[in-house]
């Protein structure tokens, strides 16, 4: 049996992933009633990410800021900028994408129960209210605005601590991320219930109606992971951005693209991080960040969505609205949260600036959750990935300025 074990864990991890997903795409085309139990083990693999993901940021965050030793420099300025650049450059190229390429949406569902923010200050008052939360109940909740605060907090106030308190946190954070390691090698069992639920009870037929909108948003959004963020890592970096790009697609994204969650793929992209040996000061704090405001997936999908709205009712979008639009997108984003569908909220806050009503709004939003098998999962994709691939970035830029050569991503 422990050959066995070790047999398996030699294979890769994606390896491991694609052969899931396959089986669970066979068993639900086979055996999609008889089986249906087997999506369990989805469900237990991303309650098990979920929880796991809030006690290790808290912990991992806490170690970094308390073992930080002064004048050790870390890229958190470079990295927060690569966050509001690409954010911002995703949401304007959905903006030109959705306008040459129109769609037009069937508003005939509604999503009333749903209460979305009114205007961009809610936006911002709920990010303040996240930041000053109960640190027990930000835990309990995953809100990680709450729990880097927190974690932050305590990091800075423990670094006058004595070597042996420091030791025991450190010593923690290595337990905690053990754990991690654990639940991410039952990733294959899960994606085969994750894969075997989304076949069996969705199917095709609830896309066809709206394939041109999936093919503007899934299109948009590779153009972004493919083209527009490598070049902003080449610009950095000066260096073929393409080896660090797909791997940082194959190995974060394509469980975040079944996970659905950027919360739940902290772990995933904290364990590629690792990988990669970047520095831990680092990424301990980019990562769950970037989890919760590196949003270019979302500008994404609540540009094209409210711009599909907008022609549908025949409205005209001219260039300064636009380019609010783009400003607002990338804004709003950064507010969504690191949960399935964060972005579909945001949509009615984009429609109002066109003067669509509010109980429309609420219809795309409906839409948005019919198409959500297919565009939440590439948004997050595309968001959780460059969580990894903004953080080496910014490293490498700053290697790159020091005159180092580095070979991590080669």
């Amino acid at each position: 049996m422990k050959k066995l074990f070790a047999k398996w864990n030699s294979i890769s991890l994606v390896n491991r992933i694609i052969v899931g997903i396959v089986i669970g795409v066979i068993l639900a085309l086979v055996a999609p009633k008889s089986l249906a139990g087997i999506s369990i083990l989805g469900t237990l693999f991303i309650s098990a990410l979920k929880a796991v993901a809030p006690i290790l940021v808290f912990v991992l965050v806490i170690a970094a800021i308390s073992g930080h030793k002064n004048g050790q420099q870390t890229n958190m300025k470079s990295i927060l900028g690569l966050y509001a650049l690409a954010t911002f450059m995703a949401g304007a190229v959905a903006v030109i994408a959705a306008k040459i390429f129109p769609s037009t949406l069937h508003l005939k569902e509604s999503a009333e129960e749903i209460t979305p923010p009114s205007d961009i200050w809610e936006v911002l008052q709920n990010i303040l209210l996240n930041i000053t939360t109960n640190p027990v109940t930000a835990i309990m909740n995953a809100n990680y605005l709450g729990i880097l605060a927190w974690a932050i907090l305590l990091g800075v106030a423990l670094r006058m601590a004595s070597d042996t308190t420091k030791t025991v946190i450190s010593n923690l954070s290595d337990a905690v991320s053990k754990i991690v390691q654990w639940v991410i090698n039952l990733a294959p069992f899960g994606i085969i219930g994750v894969v075997f639920d989304a076949v069996a009870k969705n199917g095709l037929s609830a896309l066809l109606d709206y394939g041109h909108l999936i093919i503007v948003l899934v299109g948009t959004m590779l153009f972004v992971a493919l083209v527009v963020n490598p070049l902003i890592v080449f610009i950095y970096t000066r260096r073929n951005p393409y080896p660090l790009t797909l791997l940082t697609l194959k190995e974060s994204g394509i469980t975040a693209f079944f996970t659905r969650s950027s919360a739940a793929n902290i772990p995933v992209n904290m364990k590629l991080c690792e990988k990669l040996n970047l520095d831990k000061d680092t990424y301990a704090v980019s990562v769950p960040l970037g989890a919760t405001i590196n949003m270019g997936g979302a500008a994404v999908t609540i540009s094209v969505l409210s711009l599909a709205a907008a022609h549908t009712l025949g409205i005209e979008v001219d260039i300064p609205t636009a380019i609010l639009l783009m400003v607002l997108s990338a804004v709003s984003a950064a507010g969504a949260s690191g949960v399935t569908g964060g972005s579909l909220l945001l949509i009615p806050l984009a429609c109002s600036l066109f003067g669509i009503p509010a109980d429309v709004a609420m219809q795309v939003i409906a839409v948005g959750m019919i198409i959500g098998v297919v565009q939440d999962s590439c948004e997050t994709a595309l968001n959780s990935s460059t969580d990894v691939l903004f953080t080496a970035t910014a490293e490498y830029a700053k290697e790159r300025k020091e005159g180092n050569v580095s070979t991590k991503a080669l």
